[in-house]
């Protein structure tokens, strides 16, 4: 077979390893380690780093915020990291196929499969805007610089004047402090960057029911990020593998170019001060607690079932405990310098409006397409600066968005796990991308961008933090907390530090939970500007977030009627007891407890020893003594060896049952 093929192969990510043939023949392993941690990086860093993070940072006390933030990676990012690494890895499986650990609680991998379904949505559409702020970046002018276009209000004052084209550059200065002190004087601003968003790339409407035209240049963009993902996918983490060494190493360049310019502007410093300067008395607050630990989770995209995924084409024995750690500890410094890039230029913007940092300062996408671009048009040579800004967010945004459609491919393909699929994974993979091009349609409206954000705010908030807590529970409690820490000392070759081991069973736990109940008391309906949601749309918001969840008990419940049993207490023991061929999926790393039994003919995994399977070990065992002893008797063959009970005589019996 297949598998005898390579079984010479050596184990795991060895440095200097000479063997580059996969050790999973049947479903593919990465290239090396480096595609590996490459592609978690790029799928852990993503927007939220960029637009998100700085914003909490300064609105939670500046460089006071950095203390709860480090203290919730510590306790709860990387063992939480670690423990969806190590799942994947140990058994090789996508985010539906590990629950053989425990059948019943299967609904948990269909809540990711779901919940990535929304992200990986809506994260594209965010994208596809990217791409055409990108394409609108290519030329001499930017298109959102100005108010004399026929999209613009009477409202509209820009921090650059029309006149200041063709002027010199004494005239330039003195329109240009003109123009700031105009603008410091209205009572209502509107900057030109803001009506170019609204009025002109979203041409938004004025509900989210009154959806309008498709907006057929963001439709087109659409249906190029989607060819761009499926194309980077073709060949799975063959070829995703390959394209990372580019999109999760650059936004890196782009972000160091951002930064040196960004700290060489006027007012500068002045944001960086705002962005770092700490109030220690926040550190106090819950809010800040909170807002840490959510983001930590979040950031690091725990329970979206892609680290799961990733994880599962490693070899057996890649130190992912390293891997978990390194990861981890990017994705956050990540966060960190991209707040400094951020700032930088949004001090400058202040100190040119001659108003407090924090009347520019805004995150999600008002950071990204209405601040960020109107501070870049302030600078020499802006369309430069626009180009590399939106290139960098396009990469951000693939880096993730490559993780959430290779974790549906492969949760599918894992499932039905034919010989067929898995040879034609590039029709499920291209399958799922015109899905995800179709549902995104309507987010290209006039509407689109109320039904983004609430998709945002809804179909992964709560929900992640319910998942990831049961599955917690169920590896360390219904699975057991010593048989796990068994299989990660099997892969690794040690067991995990007594610290991850009590995050594991404590910590981590009870920090999810924290994070629940701050998320539920700090709810506040949904708003976009002074746009206010209508009850029935945060009733389709709730909705999305229940339909990740309630996936649950709905597969609990049904895998229990089908469980054997005459009592309900055994059907539930039956469900919730590992399957069989649980453990690794090669034969030569069945060992110990998963060793193949000699008595069968296919490799099963041994069943672990608890007391339930005990017994049941040793009523197979009498079983198999009866058989031995009935085929004796056929064979007219007498034992004197007392307490004998197999066949001493191999030569009548090439086939011994024991």
């Amino acid at each position: 077979m297949e598998e005898k093929q390579f079984a010479g192969i050596l184990n795991g990510a060895v440095p200097g390893e000479p063997v580059k043939k996969d050790e999973n023949s049947r479903r593919g392993n990465w290239g090396n380690q480096i595609e590996f941690v490459l592609t978690s990086v790029g799928y852990a860093v993503g927007l939220g780093n960029v637009w998100r993070f700085p914003y909490l940072c300064y609105r939670n006390g500046g460089g006071a915020f950095m203390l709860p933030y480090f203290i919730m990676l510590v306790f709860c990012g990387i063992p939480l990291f670690f423990l969806e690494l190590s799942f994947g890895q140990f058994a090789s499986l996508g985010c539906l196929g590990v629950w053989k650990i425990s059948p019943m609680f299967k609904g948990v991998g269909y809540g990711m499969m779901v919940v990535s379904t929304y992200i990986g949505i809506y994260y594209n559409v965010v994208i596809c805007i990217a791409f055409y702020y990108f394409f609108l970046s290519m030329t001499n002018l930017l298109p959102w610089t100005y108010c004399n276009n026929p999209w613009n209000t009477p409202d509209c004052s820009g921090v650059v004047s029309s006149y200041q084209l063709n002027a010199s550059l004494a005239n330039a200065t003195s329109s240009l402090v003109a123009g700031v002190s105009e603008v410091v004087n209205r009572t209502k601003r509107t900057s030109p960057s803001e009506e170019y968003w609204k009025h002109y790339v979203l041409n938004i409407s004025d509900d989210i029911g009154n959806f309008g035209e498709v907006r057929l240049p963001i439709l087109g963009c659409l249906a190029v990020s989607w060819a761009v993902v499926f194309l980077c996918l073709i060949r799975g983490v063959k070829s995703s593998g390959k394209v990372v060494y580019f999109t999760a190493t650059f936004p890196y360049v782009v972000l160091t170019i951002l930064f040196i310019r960004g700290i060489t502007l006027d007012g500068a410093i002045n944001g960086i001060k705002y962005y770092l300067t700490p109030q220690w008395q926040k550190v106090l607050d819950a809010k800040v607690w909170g807002d840490a630990a959510s983001q930590i989770f979040y950031s690091l995209g725990c329970a979206w079932g892609g680290l799961i995924t990733m994880a599962s084409y490693n070899k057996f024995h890649n130190n992912c405990f390293r891997d978990s750690i390194i990861i981890s500890i990017t994705n956050c410094a990540t966060s960190v310098y991209a707040g400094f890039v951020i700032f930088s230029i949004l001090g400058f913007m202040a100190h040119h409006l001659n108003v407090p940092v924090s009347e520019v300062a805004d995150h999600g996408p008002g950071l990204a397409f209405v601040a960020y671009p109107e501070a870049l048009t302030l600078l020499p040579i802006s369309p430069l600066w626009s180009l590399l800004f939106f290139f960098m967010l396009i990469l951000l945004g693939l880096g993730t968005q490559f993780c959430l459609l290779e974790t549906l491919v492969t949760a599918i393909v894992d499932e039905i796990g034919t010989d067929w699929i898995i040879k034609n994974k590039t029709v499920v993979t291209l399958s799922v991308a015109i899905a995800g091009f179709l549902l995104g349609v309507p987010l290209t409206t006039q509407a689109g961008i109320y039904w983004l954000l609430l998709m945002d705010n809804y179909a992964a908030s709560f929900s992640l933090v319910i998942i990831s807590c049961i599955m917690c529970i169920c590896i360390m409690y219904i699975y057991g907390h010593r048989n796990y820490f068994k299989d990660v000392e099997m892969m690794l070759g040690f067991p995990p530090p007594l610290f991850f081991k009590v995050c594991w069973r404590f910590i981590s736990p009870v920090i999810i939970s924290f994070i629940l109940i701050f998320t539920v008391i700090q709810y506040k309906p949904i708003t976009y500007n002074d746009y206010v949601y209508p009850g029935w749309s945060l009733a389709i918001g709730f909705a999305m977030a229940l339909s990740s969840v309630v996936c649950i008990p709905i597969y609990a419940l049904y895998k229990i009627s089908k469980s054997p049993g005459a009592t309900f207490r055994e059907r539930l023991k039956a469900a919730c007891r590992a399957h069989p061929k649980w453990g690794p999926a090669l034969q030569e790393h069945r060992t110990g407890r998963y060793a193949p039994m000699a008595s069968e003919d296919t490799v099963e995994a041994r069943p672990l020893k608890e007391r339930d399977e005990l017994k049941e070990e040793q009523k197979e065992k009498e079983k198999e003594k009866e058989e031995g002893k009935e085929k004796e008797r056929k064979d007219e063959i007498s034992l004197t060896i007392q307490g004998s009970n197999g066949s001493t005589n191999t030569h009548n019996n090439p086939n011994p049952s024991a």
